[in-house]
């Protein structure tokens, strides 16, 4: 287990019904997907009472999917991301996956032991959601990466 690190000012802590909105406005502001956001998903770290980051672990068959991770733009450069990631990363019951738009945040997560794979190597739980992203990847030439932790934590994938 990965001790967690954070600015003294800082807090993670599980979300609760009353963050919905402020996560709501940090992934928009982030031009996310804004769908599927489920508070009781989120994880987010606050300072002082406002929400600095946050990220949540989406459930499926056989398959969770990191997503929604975002941190305030004035806290960035600080290891919120990454104490975030790794502490999604731990809670994780089941082979793990995410997409991300672009080679920085394929850099960021290949740190993290995130490797980049192709859609037929999803688990078919996945395939749908990511599916619609690859499209707009071969018509609109997104750069939308998929890609699953292969690290050393051990995950159980029943």
């Amino acid at each position: 287990m990965t001790e967690i690190v954070l600015p003294n000012s800082c807090n993670l802590r599980p979300a609760s019904a009353k963050d919905i909105w402020s996560i709501r406005k940090l992934v928009l502001t982030a031009k996310l997907d804004p769908t599927q956001l489920h508070w009781q998903q989120f994880w987010v770290i606050e300072s002082d009472g406002n929400l600095v980051a946050c990220g949540q672990l989406r459930n499926f068959e056989y398959a969770q999917e990191l997503g929604s991770l975002v941190v305030v733009k004035a806290w960035q450069k600080r290891g919120l991301g990454t104490t975030l990631t790794k502490y999604l990363i731990q809670q994780a019951t089941k082979p793990l996956y995410l997409e991300c738009l672009g080679k920085k945040l394929e850099y960021f997560y290949s740190r993290l032991d995130f490797v980049p794979i192709s859609l037929a190597e999803l688990p078919q739980s996945l395939k749908l959601k990511f599916g619609i992203s690859q499209l707009g990847r071969k018509i609109f030439k997104i750069p939308v990466i998929i890609m699953k932790y292969k690290g050393n934590k051990l995950i159980n994938s029943n």
